[in-house]
């Protein structure tokens, strides 16, 4: 066990992209962690989703040496849909560093992450990255932090993660100005799970940060929450490789395998104690209220039980999604997924497809409502299908965010058009510098749900950036659409959008379902409704098979004969002709362009 004023568990938090991982690495080749030969970029990043897109998606935990001190090193996340991950970090830390790139200066997600930090009471070691660029200009964004933040300029440390300038002088800003780690090894054992993954050799494995007591191998251990009593068959610390240790003290990090095959047991911010001399629980966390739901159903039906064990072991890396059994006339049975964003839901469809090997089919993303019914009650509707009929519905109303975006001047007129057609509501606007300004609107979340990110980024050239956080209900004038194929509904279709843009998107969605749908041997009518209603309809037409073809000369009547009785053919299949759709349209049609 080290000594505790030898200790020092510290976070890197940034907005995506500023270069936590790649400091990360920095650390880990400078502290000789690993050695040169196994060095390779993004060392923690271990998912091949994670190296593909260049993103942290979850938070890695390593213990480095230092000139006589071990530091806990947490790289967490820089992406909005990520922030629930941060915010467990911090927990299991004392300080932070905050990374800002030295070229782009101050993003939403940084100060999200900052205020994130000063509400846990964490010390802040603030750090100008990229100083190796040609575009950098530390003095003006040293002097932006100071003004936003309040961190003195002359406290923020230049550094180049890439090239290993001023990274000793940060280690060692670290140990000067983060505080050690408080804890008595003699008290009973208080220690709180801040991460979990499903390892199919040795069941659960869980990240631990030890608070008090001592946590040794061998021990019966009690879990508070769960009520549940294990014993921990391997104690160790990620150097990065896992390597096991006797016992963890007071303020130590490292991780717990204690032979749970239910992965319901070792839930994100349970407290683990001694059985024998247990300790009450740690405050834990907030569950994660989600943002987005979408359906997720298999391609092929009988694999619909793989999906809810892949989704249960998912749940446990990464618990700030939800899942609920659901069944859909087009899709057959399939589950109803919340996420914290659009991301996310991208991320977490394919580590399923991936990981589990499972060929999905996503429903469009929608976000939860909450329908005034006549008779005094209320209805939660996280699914258009599940929508009651308009007579019975007094009023709708839908979740509000406050969104954060910052950008360089010159596009605040375009993205002030971008919010405003999205029915937002202008708050406030502040020029934190002569070049940057923060602009803050509140709007429905389901007007940010689709494409907004997107929208925002291209109009801004990739410069501006966006963080939201929720502020409450609204009633608005809201219609379900639905989609009718052959007359039918088609629930994964449906959609629930403001009356302003019904129309418009009735229409949107039968024009490009025409293109999708194949033709098949019968007319197929599309339409779009609302209630009772046809708002839009489009017609794929039916593709002839050539029946006259074996006909040569001779009476039109024979002709005549063969096309009269392909007609009455066709009539009849109609009535009781399904529509194939491929799986490309439910993709597609998601994707519908401004």
């Amino acid at each position: 066990m080290t000594p505790l004023e030898q200790l020092r568990c510290i976070s890197i938090i940034a907005h995506i992209d500023h270069g936590k991982s790649t400091l990360a690495d920095r650390f880990l080749e400078m502290t000789g962690a690993v050695e040169l030969r196994d060095m390779r970029a993004q060392y923690l990043d271990s998912m091949d989703i994670e190296r593909e897109r260049g993103i942290t998606i979850k938070a890695q935990n390593v213990r480095v040496r230092w000139h006589g001190h071990v530091v806990n090193l947490i790289d967490t996340p820089g992406h909005v849909d990520f922030g629930y991950e941060v915010s467990r970090s911090l927990a299991a830390c004392e300080g932070v560093i905050l990374l800002v790139d030295a070229s782009q200066g101050i993003e939403a997600q940084t100060l999200a992450n900052c205020y994130l930090a000063i509400e846990h009471d964490l010390t802040i070691v603030a750090a100008l990255n990229k100083i190796d660029l040609p575009g950098a200009e530390p003095e003006r964004v040293a002097g932006e932090i100071e003004k936003v933040l309040g961190i003195p300029a002359e406290e923020i440390l230049r550094i180049s993660a890439k090239t290993g300038e001023g990274v000793p002088e940060l280690l060692d800003a670290v140990i000067e100005r983060v505080p050690a780690p408080t804890g008595d090894a003699d008290a009973p054992l208080q220690g709180l799970i801040f991460d979990s993954h499903y390892d199919p050799y040795r069941g659960v494995v869980s990240a631990v940060r030890v608070f008090s007591g001592t946590l040794t191998s061998g021990a019966r251990l009690r879990f508070v929450q769960a009520n549940d009593t294990h014993d921990a068959e391997e104690v160790g610390v990620r150097l990065p490789v896992p390597t096991p240790v006797d016992a963890l003290g007071p303020g130590e990090v490292g991780y717990l395998i204690a032979g749970m095959k239910d992965v319901g047991q070792a839930r994100v911010g349970e407290t683990v104690t001694s059985a024998g001399n247990p300790a009450p629980a740690l405050p834990g966390y907030l569950d994660p209220k989600p943002m987005v739901f979408c359906g997720l159903y298999p391609v092929d039906g009988d694999e619909y039980t793989e999906l809810r064990e892949a989704l249960e072991r998912l749940r446990l890396n990464d618990s700030s999604f939800t899942y609920e059994p659901e069944t859909s006339g087009a899709l057959g049975f399939g589950f109803r997924c919340g996420f914290l964003g659009l991301l996310h839901m991208e991320i977490v469809r394919e580590r399923l497809e991936r990981e589990y090997n499972l060929a999905l089919v996503a429903t469009a993303p929608n976000v939860e409502y909450v329908a005034n019914m006549a008779d005094g009650s209320t209805q939660v509707v996280d699914n258009p299908s599940s929508m009651p009929q308009p007579n019975f519905v007094e009023s709708i109303e839908e979740p509000y965010v406050t969104v954060t975006i910052l950008t360089p001047t010159e596009y605040v007129g375009t993205l002030m058009e971008l919010c405003q057609g999205r029915r937002g509501d202008m708050k406030k606007m502040d020029y934190l510098s002569e070049e940057r300004v923060e602009i803050v609107y509140e709007m429905p979340l389901g007007e940010i749900v689709l494409d907004f990110f997107d929208h925002m980024k291209s109009r801004t050239r990739g410069y501006a950036s966006l963080d939201y956080e929720p502020a409450g209900w609204r009633a608005s004038k809201l219609a379900k659409v639905d989609v009718l194929l052959n007359g039918t509904p088609v629930d994964a279709f449906s959609a629930i959008v403001h009356n302003d843009k019904a129309y418009d998107y009735g229409r949107r969605m039968a024009g490009k379902l025409k293109e999708l749908i194949p033709r098949q041997l019968f007319d197929v009518p599309i339409q779009a409704a609302i209630g009772g209603r046809i708002i839009a309809r489009e017609t794929v037409k039916a593709r002839r098979k050539d029946v006259i073809a074996k006909c040569y000369g001779g009476d039109v009547s024979r002709k005549r004969k063969l096309l009269d009785r392909q007609k009455e053919g066709k009539k009849r299949m109609k009535q009781i002709g399904r529509v194939e759709v491929p799986q490309e349209a439910f993709v597609a049609a998601l994707k519908l362009d401004e």
